[in-house]
């Protein structure tokens, strides 16, 4: 991805968008990105919703174990009043917050923030997830990760659920879920 230099010395916000589906690599890519931001000593708030407590009712974990800390919330409203004097915001699991998501990562834009968000781009029906469609939209960057197949070991861009289950959300790990192509999951 390449970045303008911004030699104004104003700061220019931007919505970065990392999708794909489960086990594609978005929370590890999300960690890598605010690792980085930590290192250039960038003031970062990072974000997950509550309901997520997979792995850490705090940290923000990829399901290799790569972790970093998090404040858990239930409403987007929130970072925007938890954003001040930032730099960078990251949020993870997007597809889980509320209708505001999207519009509260576009005003952190505008005032300059550069945000960061990781989530799955489709349910497990493969339909679209949440405001993910939104968030893609207002985009300024989006980065589409890809899973390997269970079934054949080509590239997977769908999350299969594996029981029987008809809620559009059910968190889960390698327990319910796995990855499969168009192909494999077709034939579900």
């Amino acid at each position: 991805m390449f970045i303008e230099p911004n030699t104004s010395g104003e700061r220019r916000g931007s919505i970065e968008v990392i999708c794909g589906s489960m086990f594609s690599g978005k929370t590890e890519e999300l960690i890598r990105r605010l690792k980085r931001v930590k290192i250039a000593n960038l003031k970062v708030e990072i974000f997950k919703p509550a309901i997520d407590v997979r792995y850490d009712e705090v940290k923000i974990v990829s399901h290799d174990a790569t972790a970093i800390h998090s404040t858990p919330i239930d409403n987007s409203q929130k970072i925007l009043l938890m954003a001040s004097d930032v730099d960078v915001i990251g949020i993870d699991e997007a597809q889980f917050f509320d209708n505001e998501i999207a519009n509260v990562c576009d005003e952190l834009a505008f005032r300059g923030i550069r945000v960061i968000v990781a989530g799955l781009d489709m349910d497990y029906l493969g339909n679209p997830f949440g405001q993910m469609p939104f968030l893609m939209s207002k985009a300024d960057y989006v980065t589409k990760l890809h899973a390997i197949c269970m079934q054949c070991g080509n590239m997977a861009n769908y999350s299969y659920r594996k029981i029987p289950n008809d809620d559009q959300v059910m968190l889960g790990a390698t327990d319910v879920y796995e990855p499969r192509c168009r192909k494999c999951y077709d034939t579900k």
